[in-house]
């Protein structure tokens, strides 16, 4: 049997071999091998080690929900963070990539027989994002206000330039 193309397997298309394999009457034996070439599944695995990876998020935390956009001149990144003391965020910034970590801790009130809907996260989370353009370190800030934190990253200038004096030591 011929190796469906990449375009049949994408838009579902058999061939004749595949109807009658998969036809409600056929009963499967022997003689139903699809050449015994199991090389289109090794391709189909082939672009999961082509693809880019962001940083993994730990064993057992929670992935934070985030909006990230930019305007001319600054990164903004908004989470909402309710139930969790600023003092219990940790947010770490590199030129490319900002890490956000946090525990929300629960406070059960009842037991847990009496719950009709547990639907809110608690526990542990962690974000990281690569960024789409490097930011200045030391110029960011984060603030939190009624659960939303926003953290504002300026863009770092690439095409900025200054003129430099020379100094001469020759006079000393």
């Amino acid at each position: 049997m011929k190796k469906p193309s990449f375009l049949e397997r994408l838009t579902g298309g058999q061939t004749e071999e595949y109807d009658r394999i998969l036809d409600d009457e056929h009963s499967f034996g022997a003689d139903d091998t699809l050449d015994g070439d199991d090389t289109f599944a090794q391709e189909d695995t082939d672009w999961e080690e082509d693809t880019p990876t962001t940083p993994e998020t730990p064993e057992g935390d929670g992935e934070l929900p985030v909006d990230m956009y930019q305007t001319e001149d600054t990164i903004v990144i908004r989470a909402l963070v309710a139930g969790v003391s600023p003092a219990d965020l940790d947010i770490s910034i590199t030129r490319d990539m900002v890490t956000i970590r946090g525990t929300r801790e629960e406070f059960q009130e009842a037991s847990d027989d009496n719950y009709f809907h547990r639907e809110l996260f608690w526990g542990s989370f962690s974000r990281t994002l690569l960024l789409p353009e490097e930011v200045i370190i030391d110029e960011s800030e984060a603030q939190e206000k009624h659960g939303m934190l926003e953290i504002k990253l300026p863009k770092l200038d690439k095409h900025r330039a200054t003129q430099l004096k020379v100094r001469s030591n020759a006079h000393k």
